[in-house]
């Protein structure tokens, strides 16, 4: 059994497209990998000034680190603070890469696995050094993630497509993939979909038809903008139809849009 540890840099989830995460399931999705969670750590900046002030947002702030709390993360909590720039604006900053990199570094001592959760490219060398310590170093992250990050970990898992990752506001049964094989002669195409948390947990045999796909923004689908969507890795989202003769087929397939905040 692997001995784990999550690190994850909150802010950077929550701005790129991973509002709602579920903390649990990012546990539950070390766990799948064979692996026991030893640390748990969250880094989240914490605005002191404004907490002070407003008491609507202190209670909600502190009604989520609590909920975090509950899941079994540590809460590394970096103070917010404000410079004056040359132009005389107010600027905010709370960055946590160093102190989430020091730590990472540290407590790998006793660890075989780490999950490392954020895009940012600065974490590129922090992955290189636990890799040459001998640690598996797998990458959670949703939205403007560094491509150089993303090929450095040993495993990358886009939190759009981890199953039960992301709380759902309608419940909707609609299903997230991404294009795997372009047919352009024939029009059509098989999407790749996680099935679970494994790391080989993937079909890849879902048939999606060019008359089944709708861009997002209305203008026409051609074979170009169609083909796109593999060069791009655009992320879709689709109906799932399984037949009876065990394949499955998309239907109302649409780019995916995430919620950003």
């Amino acid at each position: 059994m692997l001995k784990a540890g999550i690190f994850l840099d909150i802010e950077n989830l929550v701005r790129c497209g991973g509002w709602g995460i579920r903390y649990r399931v990012v546990r539950e999705l070390v766990e799948a990998q064979g692996a026991t969670v030893l640390r748990a750590n969250a880094y989240m900046a914490v605005d002191l000034e404004r907490e002070s002030r407003d008491l609507e947002y202190r209670i909600k702030k502190k009604e989520y680190r609590e909920a975090v709390r509950r899941e079994g993360f540590h809460l590394i909590l970096k103070k917010v603070k404000r410079y004056q720039n040359a132009e005389g604006d107010i600027v905010t900053k709370a960055n946590a890469d160093l102190d989430l990199a020091l730590d990472a570094v540290l407590q790998s001592e006793n660890l075989d696995y780490v999950l490392l959760g954020s895009g940012d490219g600065d974490f590129f060398r922090l992955v290189r050094v636990l890799q040459n310590k001998g640690k598996r170093v797998d990458l959670l992250s949703f939205s403007n993630t560094s491509s150089e990050l993303r090929h450095e970990a040993d495993n990358y898992f886009s939190g759009y497509l981890v199953p039960g990752i992301l709380s759902s506001k309608n419940n909707s049964s609609r299903v997230r993939g991404i294009m795997n094989i372009f047919n352009e002669e024939k029009g059509f195409a098989f999407l790749a979909v996680r099935t679970g948390l494994g790391v080989l947990d993937v079909r890849d045999d879902v048939f999606c038809h060019i008359s089944d796909f709708r861009h997002r923004d209305g203008r026409p689908v051609t074979d170009q903008s169609f083909a796109q969507l593999k060069t791009s890795g655009q992320i879709l989202e689709f109906e799932l139809i399984e037949r009876s003769d065990g394949k499955a087929k998309a239907v109302n397939v649409t780019e995916f849009e995430p919620e950003m905040r």
